[in-house]
């Protein structure tokens, strides 16, 4: 049930945030040098390789890390980047990943390929055999301003309460997180 509602709503959404999204990317390339889409490499299910489609909100120049271990990520970000980043609307392509089955909407976040502290602490609870998600429980609750062992915390409790009506939950509380930007922090 969950792989259908994924199909379902990834292509219902592609669909209807087709314009939008052109119009995105057409702000990406209008603002910055490179292409509008980072393809950037990620761990997914049982700690598998895939790349991940983002709306580039950083310089092509940037380093391949994590924002949180960059001493200054602003110095990277696009013209329009923080904005993107504030409202998650640099996650959209990844409506694709999940509609090719990388990814589902709800699931721990996937973390970067060299982002080897957040895999191990993964590794540890068991999480690694979900698929990764567009949301997810760690994700509604703190985003950047979350320790990754606390992420890991809330990855495993997703994996221990994880049910359709909990997905649907998460689902509803990331709109609102999306919003009002809530836990961003680049």
């Amino acid at each position: 049930m969950k792989r259908a509602f994924d199909i379902l709503v990834s292509g219902a959404a592609m669909a209807l945030l087709a314009v939008p999204l052109l119009l995105l990317c057409a702000l990406v390339v209008a603002t910055s040098r490179g292409p509008a889409i980072h393809w950037s490499k990620r761990v997914g299910r049982d700690n598998r390789l895939f790349l991940m489609p983002k709306l580039r909100t950083m310089r092509i120049d940037a380093p391949q890390l994590a924002t949180h271990l960059m001493t200054d990520p602003d110095q990277w970000l696009t013209p329009v980047g923080a904005v993107l980043r504030r409202y998650s609307l640099d996650e959209l392509p990844q409506l694709w990943s999940v509609l090719a089955g990388d990814m589902s909407l709800v699931g721990p976040r996937p973390a970067l390929f060299n982002q080897d502290d957040l895999v191990a602490l993964r590794n540890a609870r068991g999480v690694q055999g979900l698929l990764p998600g567009l949301t997810g429980w760690a994700q509604i609750n703190g985003r950047d301003e979350l320790p990754l062992a606390q992420k890991a915390d809330f990855d495993q409790e997703y994996l221990q309460r994880r049910s359709f009506a909990f997905d649907l939950a998460i689902l509803l509380l990331t709109g609102w997180t999306a919003l009002t930007g809530r836990g961003f922090t680049r």
